[in-house]
């Protein structure tokens, strides 16, 4: 009995072009790419998506293996094509660091800082607390499962072989940043009209009583406020942020 395995160098090749751009858009991706998660579950996350993707997508790839520089130039392709789709993901992320920056100084917050578990920097309070939140909210929507749609769809868009344009690259990571900072401001609105509305009053009450110290009695109100304020629009807040994300995601995604 004769066994053909001539097949093999191929599918081997093919397979290491798909796990570079599932690889490192993985690496990248929020809920999955999350630096508190242990890199064998990456690693490991990344190769079972790459076994499911690389039947559906095995005959895009067009392999010399008798040129091993034109297979190091795929591989490079890849592995930016997955940092684009991964960043983008990610950068909408951070529409809520931005978001709890915004709030945490407008209520008296800014100096408040804690190492954020999802990335293990050190952030605003704030900020982390909608980061971790925003996170939790991914899952439980099953909003991750749209960014996996995304890397799927990626190869009608971004087509082995073919080098992405820098132009469309350079428009897609403008469009994302401003729509980040964007939603960011939009998400914070609320605390912009409070911290200007209480910090005009309490200058109007320094002028009437100057013999009284504000600044004691102003920052634990503006706490107060703000957190009953951050209370009442939170539901709000995460809804948009979620609308916000799903849209980014689908703009990623050709039409079927």
């Amino acid at each position: 009995m004769r066994i053909d395995i001539a097949w093999l160098p191929m599918v081997a090749a093919t397979f290491m072009l798909v796990f570079a751009r599932v690889g490192a858009m993985v690496m990248l991706m929020p809920t999955l790419g999350e630096s508190n998660i242990p890199m064998r579950i990456k690693l490991a996350i990344a190769l079972l998506l790459t076994l499911i993707l690389l039947p559906l997508h095995q005959h895009s790839y067009h392999i010399d293996l008798q040129s091993m520089a034109a297979l190091l130039v795929m591989m490079l392709h890849e592995i930016v094509v997955g940092i684009i789709l991964g960043a983008t993901a990610r950068v909408t992320l951070a529409a809520l660091q931005v978001a709890g920056s915004i709030i945490a100084q407008q209520m008296g917050l800014g100096f408040v800082s804690s190492i954020d578990p999802t990335q293990g920097e050190q952030g605003v309070l704030v900020g982390n607390f909608l980061t971790m939140l925003g996170v939790t909210l991914l899952f439980a929507t099953d909003s991750h499962y749209l960014v996996i749609a995304a890397l799927n769809d990626s190869y009608r868009i971004f087509s082995p072989g073919e080098l992405a344009a820098s132009g469309d690259v350079a428009a897609l990571a403008t469009h994302a940043f401003a729509g980040a900072f964007k939603i960011g401001l939009q998400l914070s609105a609320p605390f912009l009209v409070f911290g200007l509305v209480f910090n005009i009053g309490l200058g109007v009450l320094a002028r009437l009583m100057p013999q009284m110290q504000v600044y004691f009695v102003g920052v634990p109100l503006s706490i107060l406020a703000g957190f009953l304020i951050f209370a009442l629009v939170l539901a709000a807040m995460m809804g948009t942020f979620l609308g916000y994300f799903d849209g980014v995601m689908h703009e990623m995604t050709p039409a079927r």
